[in-house]
């Protein structure tokens, strides 16, 4: 639409003016001040421009072109943004999931979306739950950037004081709360991570179904993680019966969890609800990124702690498998040795206590004692060394908090400026950690939980003191700097401990995954499975405690590798990998 927009009438009060932007202002106010209101000029010229902002949107008979773009502030959405906007208002009326990769900017292209709606008079009321730790993430990128009076729930009168309520699910579902989010008419309802909703039977789902809504949008990058019904079961909130029954579903369209049937028919009736943009399909750039691994020797003391360790695991793994006793014990204390013996302890202490058996209490303290002996830590050491080189701003991962625990207390006591990020902080003072890395300390040390949904893209060296054995968290640990607005090339550094467990799943990380180029898009439906890396972690105890050797163990890795290779080749051929679209 020409965005000139005449206010000509000759003899009338109006001024003798065309609207073509600011540069009317000072006519309209000399206009007004020869006609003698004075002071009110300037709220005046306020309400005249919101008055044509509304006689615009108005005049916009479709969504052919978006209204948005001319009120964000700040930034340039891109192509693909702008293109995922439009389809979700011309095509899917509304109600879609947002399936980009991660990093490719979903908050975007929803903030897009409910500007948009707003300035055509179509939304008022809108509902945004998010994990307690993006609410003010949301908050402000959606005040900042597309001026949408955006509020964090507080309380529990909050939900009808302000037009755009941004809270968390786990608040929303909770009463009082509960009952306030039901009683309202939403215009539209956001979700943030929306995989949390793939289980019909939880009370996360349960929450959503019921919120009234006339348009809604689900943001997820893993809309199948573990089983294809779980895309039913999203597209169930969104659209009821679009893909039948469960059964039907199953029937026309499963040959198995995750294999497909009739893959081309199921992409088809996807794309009447979902959009999936990917990095190397939609030309989106990202600067490079440099995945390093780093090998350490470990100390004469740290081996002889590593070998106990490992001894005490084989005998204690024979003894659990015979009465099927847990082996989560066993397999946390085989991750956390390669941690740090620091949060080895932790556990060793706690399976003293839980004994009741001499022999393994007696086993435990001498076990604690090489732990105590330990006088210099070889990877504490290389990191401080690491830092003094880098001597920019770095995210250092570990799986767990006593590890953070202890790397906090190593960096402060060496003047180096720290703060902790984790799963256990309240929204707020994640918020204020975050804050205090990006414009004062050095280093922000983060556990896995603590990590999700951050954006941090003025950092741009990461150090993964610990692995995950999943790697899809390892991609999502990258994603959390290495994403859209990162204007610098990314630098990763995985600490690597020579001939133990970690440096052979290193090389499955790094070598097989990099090779067949399995990242983020063809890795995180099968990968992102808890129930796939569980038995990875079982799997990795199994082999470690029962190969004769370290080439064999190497094996059992490389061959599992290869099995993720064909299942990711199976399934990505059939559904989510069929088009930028889906």
């Amino acid at each position: 639409m020409d965005p000139t927009l005449s206010v000509i009438k000759p003899n009338s009060l109006v001024p003798p003016l065309v609207w073509r932007g600011r540069e009317t202002e000072s006519a309209f106010t000399a206009y007004l001040e020869n006609l003698g209101v004075g002071n009110h000029t300037k709220n005046a010229w306020n309400l005249f421009t919101l008055g044509v902002t509304t006689a615009q949107a108005k005049l916009a008979a479709d969504f052919e072109e978006l209204v948005v773009l001319d009120h964000i502030h700040g930034f340039t959405p891109l192509p693909h943004q702008v293109a995922t906007a439009k389809r979700v208002l011309q095509e899917l009326h509304g109600r879609a999931i947002l399936a980009d990769e991660v990093g490719l900017g979903k908050t975007i292209e929803a903030g897009l979306v409910i500007k948009e709606y707003q300035l055509r008079g179509l939304v008022r009321k809108v509902l945004i739950l998010v994990p307690a730790s993006l609410v003010l993430q949301w908050t402000r990128e959606l005040n900042e950037k597309f001026r949408v009076g955006a509020f964090a729930q507080r309380n529990e009168w909050s939900w009808s004081q302000y037009d755009v309520v941004v809270a968390s699910l786990d608040t929303a579902k909770r009463e009082p709360h509960k009952t306030n989010v039901l009683d309202i008419q939403w215009d539209m309802v956001i979700v943030d991570e929306a995989h949390k909703l793939k289980n019909s039977r939880t009370k996360n789902w349960q929450m959503v179904n019921q919120i009234p809504n006339k348009y809604m949008l689900l943001l997820t990058a893993t809309p199948v993680q573990n089983d294809l019904r779980e895309l039913h079961t999203l597209i169930t909130l969104l659209k009821p019966g679009q893909l039948g029954s469960s059964q039907q579903f199953a029937d026309h369209f499963m040959e198995s969890a995750r294999i497909p049937k009739d893959a081309p028919n199921l992409r088809t009736q996807l794309s009447g609800v979902m959009i999936r943009n990917r990095r190397r399909e939609g030309g989106v750039y990202l600067p490079e990124r440099h995945v390093t691994a780093v090998p350490l020797e470990l100390s004469a003391k740290e081996w002889a702690l590593y070998d106990s360790v490992q001894s005490f695991l084989r005998t204690e793994y024979q003894k659990r498998k015979e009465s099927r006793t847990s082996l989560l014990p066993l397999i946390t204390l085989q991750r956390e040795i390669c941690s740090s013996p620091y949060a080895a302890m932790i556990t060793l202490e706690r399976m003293q206590k839980r004994s009741k058996q001499d022999s393994l209490k007696e086993a435990i303290s001498q076990l604690l004692q090489q732990a105590e002996a330990i006088e210099r830590y070889t990877k504490v050491e290389t990191v401080l060394e690491m830092l003094g080189e880098i001597q920019d701003k770095c995210i250092i991962f570990t799986e767990y908090r006593a590890t953070q625990d202890f790397l906090l207390y190593m960096l402060r006591r060496n003047g180096i400026s720290a703060v902790p990020f984790r799963g256990g902080f309240g929204r707020g003072k994640k918020d204020w950690m975050k804050d205090l890395f990006a414009r004062k300390m050095q280093v922000l040390v983060a556990t896995e939980s603590g990590g999700e949904g951050i954006n941090l893209q003025f950092c741009h060296h990461m150090i993964n003191f610990d692995l995950p054995w999943n790697p899809m968290r390892l991609e999502q640990r990258i994603g959390r700097i290495h994403r859209l607005g990162q204007d610098q090339q990314v630098h990763i550094y995985n600490l690597s401990t020579q001939n133990t467990i970690e440096a052979h799943i290193v090389g499955l990380l790094q070598e097989k995954i990099r090779m067949f180029e399995l990242v983020i898009g063809e890795l995180d439906y099968i990968m992102g499975d808890a129930k796939l890396v569980n038995k990875l972690e079982e799997k990795v105890l199994d082999w470690a405690m029962t190969s004769r050797t370290e080439d064999e163990l190497r094996e059992h890795l490389d061959r599992y590798g290869d099995e993720v290779l064909q299942q990711v080749q199976r399934s990505g051929s059939g559904v989510l990998a069929g088009g930028a679209e889906v």
